[in-house]
């Protein structure tokens, strides 16, 4: 039996894990034919960062992204009741997976730094960690919606670069989560 997962009141069935983050586990999920990405907010602690109501923080930070310009995914639904956001599935690899695969993310990184520049416009921080950004035809899309008060030593250049080629920060975060 394929397992089910509602949110507002519609049946989705789970295909597989996406991943699992600071804030919640993200599964790929169909429901009417259509491919979409079903993230249950979680409460696991986390010992560097703080959080506030997290369904509140995804419909803000939604908001601020969409208003900076930055490209992402489509919100469908929010249901906080179940604590569970739907939204537009975005097929691709990952950075992350690119430049595990020994591959250079070089032809991406003008387009960072353009979502960098206008975050970095509109008073905000992305996470620029390369799981959060998915290639589809040709184009970087941010398929996180966290975002926080801009701080320069969490920018692009100062602490994102330090994950998008293998580097010897890299190399560390595969160490520690060998699959």
């Amino acid at each position: 039996m394929e397992e089910q997962m509602t949110a507002c009141g519609k049946a989705y069935c789970i295909i597989r894990l996406l991943g699992h983050g600071k804030g919640g586990y993200s599964w790929l999920a169909e429901a009417d034919g259509r491919q979409a990405v079903l993230k249950q907010i979680h409460h696991e602690p986390c010992d560097y960062y703080q959080f506030g109501n997290k369904i509140e923080a995804e419909r803000r930070d939604y908001a601020r992204l969409k208003q900076a310009g930055i490209r992402i995914p489509e919100m469908i639904a929010i249901d906080e009741e179940t604590e569970r956001v739907v939204k537009e599935y975005i097929e691709g690899e990952t950075v992350f997976d690119l430049v595990k695969a020994g591959k250079s993310a070089e032809p991406y990184l003008e387009q960072v730094r353009e979502m960098a520049e206008k975050a970095r416009t509109a008073g905000l921080n992305i996470d620029y960690f390369p799981t959060n950004f998915v290639i589809r035809d040709g184009l970087i899309w941010y398929v996180d919606y966290e975002c926080n008060g801009y701080m320069e030593e969490w920018n692009f250049e100062n602490w994102g670069v330090k994950y998008w080629s293998r580097t010897p920060e890299f190399e560390e975060y595969l160490a520690k989560h060998a699959e």
